[in-house]
């Protein structure tokens, strides 16, 4: 039998994956708005969040989460991750016993500071949890750009099935078991984009970017090893590779966050004309409390959280490393 599978949540990244999935398996795409779903079902487009892209015939809308889940094999969950718990609360009123869930959200839930796979196994215990995660721009994928992406799952024979439901001939889909790292990886580099994207804003130059990223990757990695991943995930494609597409591309929405307040912006301004959400702005004081608890020092995101939620400015951040003394490379700062 050919598995079924439903996306939740129609911006841009959720509509891309359903997108992909699509060539592969019957799938559907729930979304809020129901406008969304009259276009995507009529005019196969999502003009909102991917301009001049053309989704594959099929692929079907829903405005009903019961429609989008019933009867669902596997379940991917593009919704923000302030909005996941709320969501799976929904899903769990429809969804069959022991259907896999896929998060796509690269983000931490605020007050507990659990991982999307945690909230998961909170809501729905009993249900596989994974995550899809890795370098990818929604639009690129969707112009045809090849890519790469990580499924981690702890369960290999599950992971090594759902495989194929991702993977097309230009995106290329690795697996791995390591949830933990694949998933703070995805996380934790949010709050380094807008790092690295106040120093463009800055026009710092592009040594400073470099700098900053490499930084950035040796904080994410103690953190994340701190919290239980394994340290040969991070200079990985769920790791290395999603910071450095985070930090440069000007499709990223945590380094265009970055990137105007380098240039003066104060974060409420920013927030106001963005679409979508940054997921390293509500983040960044999570990360910064889980470095606190883990004993780990995290000095660019605490330059980061002082600019987003303190009234700092990105000079006041970049001086704030500058003042850092420089020791070891393998030690903090």
């Amino acid at each position: 039998m050919r598995l079924r599978a439903s996306i939740l949540g129609g911006g841009s990244w959720g509509t891309t994956v359903a997108s992909l999935v699509a060539r592969n398996v019957p799938t559907t795409i729930w979304a809020r708005s129901a406008e969304t779903v009259l276009e995507i079902n009529t005019s196969r487009s999502n003009e909102r969040y991917l301009p001049g892209a053309r989704l594959p015939q099929g692929l079907r809308a829903t405005h009903s989460i019961e429609e989008a889940v019933r009867d669902a094999d596997v379940v991917v969950m593009g919704v923000p991750s302030q909005s996941m718990r709320e969501t799976l609360r929904e899903v769990g009123k429809h969804i069959r016993a022991w259907v896999p869930l896929i998060s796509l959200s690269k983000g931490l839930e605020l007050g507990t500071k659990l991982r999307m796979t945690q909230v998961i196994a909170e809501e729905l215990p009993g249900h596989p949890a994974g995550v899809l995660t890795g370098p990818n721009l929604a639009k690129e994928i969707m112009s045809g750009f090849a890519a790469a992406s990580v499924i981690a799952m702890e369960d290999e024979v599950i992971v090594r099935e759902l495989q194929g439901i991702f993977k097309t001939g230009l995106f290329r889909v690795y697996t791995n078991t390591d949830v933990v790292g694949c998933e703070l990886g995805g996380a934790l580099k949010n709050v380094m984009a807008i790092a690295a994207g106040m120093g463009d804003g800055l026009s710092a130059g592009e040594n400073t970017r470099s700098a900053v990223i490499t930084r950035a990757l040796a904080e994410v990695t103690r953190l994340g090893v701190a919290m239980g991943g394994r340290p040969e995930t991070f200079p990985g494609l769920t790791g290395m590779g999603d910071l450095i597409a985070t930090c440069t591309s000007p499709q990223s929405r945590n380094r265009q966050v970055g990137f105007e307040l380098g240039k003066g912006r104060k974060i409420a301004d920013v927030l106001a004309g963005m679409r979508q959400v940054a997921e390293g702005v509500k983040s960044a004081s999570t990360v910064l409390q889980l470095g606190e608890h883990y004993g780990i020092e995290m000095p660019i995101a605490h330059e980061v959280n002082g600019v987003i939620n303190q009234g700092r400015t990105a000079q006041d951040a970049f001086r704030g490393l500058l003042r850092r003394t420089a020791g070891s490379e393998a030690d903090p700062g």
